[in-house]
């Protein structure tokens, strides 16, 4: 009898073993948790406002199998964010404040991705005779001069940021005086506020064009060498925060730098506005740029 309820004891610990294998194969064969698989993009508004990422994104996760959650802010804002590990990926464009963000061991892997460039517009009547005005610092001075209503974002977006290097550079405080009225807003926001109100404001050309149609705005001042606008896609740093989805975010880096990406980059818009909204620069160095 011991012989037999040995044997049966035996049997019993072989099944156990049997079924605790089976499950350990199964755990290693089923797809990473579902939180894994989702993907929060940092970003600015315009590469929402010109619709940019609703053609890429769905392409990105039909090939990666992510989900992208985009939270579309000011450059400052995505950084922030990042800066915090509340976000996996971004795409900006304020270089300054890039540099400083992966100085500060916030991010990995910077890499240039497309370029446009910003524009001054405003009402076509133009009262602060803008037009023809070739540097952005001299257009400034005007706007202040004639006291004409200039509408900012005031956000400490990478457009933000560049409007008030041109007022340092042009010697000019504008806050505090009438002419000059922040929103706090997105660029597609911001620009009809600044229609409503008959103002200028500052702008990628990106955005303006999409939105073009229904503001009722012309561009008044371009060309400055000082206005060129660069997108560089950061990786939030995993090693500082060990919860960001690093592998999500490299995919999403690869994608935007890709050949397949590039190419989408290179004609988008053409078909609507006659030229593209973004110019694609991956691989490229930021000084051979508007060359």
């Amino acid at each position: 009898m011991k012989r037999y309820a040995r044997i049966a004891f035996l049997i019993a610990v072989c099944s156990s073993l049997l079924l605790l294998a089976g499950a350990v194969a199964a755990d290693a064969a089923r797809p990473a948790p579902a939180k894994q698989r989702n993907l929060i993009l940092a970003t600015t508004t315009s590469t929402q406002d010109t619709g940019l990422l609703d053609v890429l994104i769905p392409i990105f996760e039909k090939k990666t199998g992510y989900f992208v959650k985009t939270i579309a802010v000011g450059s400052g804002q995505a950084m922030a964010m990042g800066s915090k590990g509340e976000a996996d990926v971004l795409l900006v464009h304020s270089q300054a404040a890039e540099k400083k963000f992966m100085e500060a061991g916030n991010g990995v892997n910077r890499r240039l991705v497309m370029h446009n460039d910003f524009i001054v517009v405003g009402p076509p009547a133009d009262p602060a005779a803008l037009k023809g005005t070739k540097k952005a610092t001299e257009g400034f001075k005007k706007l202040s001069a004639a006291n004409a209503l200039f509408v900012s974002r005031g956000d400490l977006s990478g457009t933000h940021v560049k409007e008030m290097d041109i007022w340092k550079a042009a010697g000019i405080k504008p806050e505090g005086h009438r002419w000059y009225q922040q929103t706090g807003l997105g660029m597609g926001q911001t620009l009809n506020v600044a229609a409503e109100k008959k103002g200028y404001t500052l702008t990628d050309r990106g955005t303006y064009l999409a939105l073009k149609k229904s503001l009722g705005m012309d561009i008044l001042l371009e060309g400055d060498a000082v206005l060129l606008n660069i997108y560089h896609v950061m990786e939030v740093n995993h090693a500082k925060w060990p919860k960001v989805n690093a592998a999500g975010a490299k995919a999403f880096a690869d994608f935007m730098v890709s050949k397949e990406v590039q190419k989408i980059v290179k004609t988008f818009g053409v078909d609507k506005y006659g030229s593209p909204l973004f110019f694609p620069d991956a691989g490229k160095k930021v000084e051979d740029l508007g060359k």
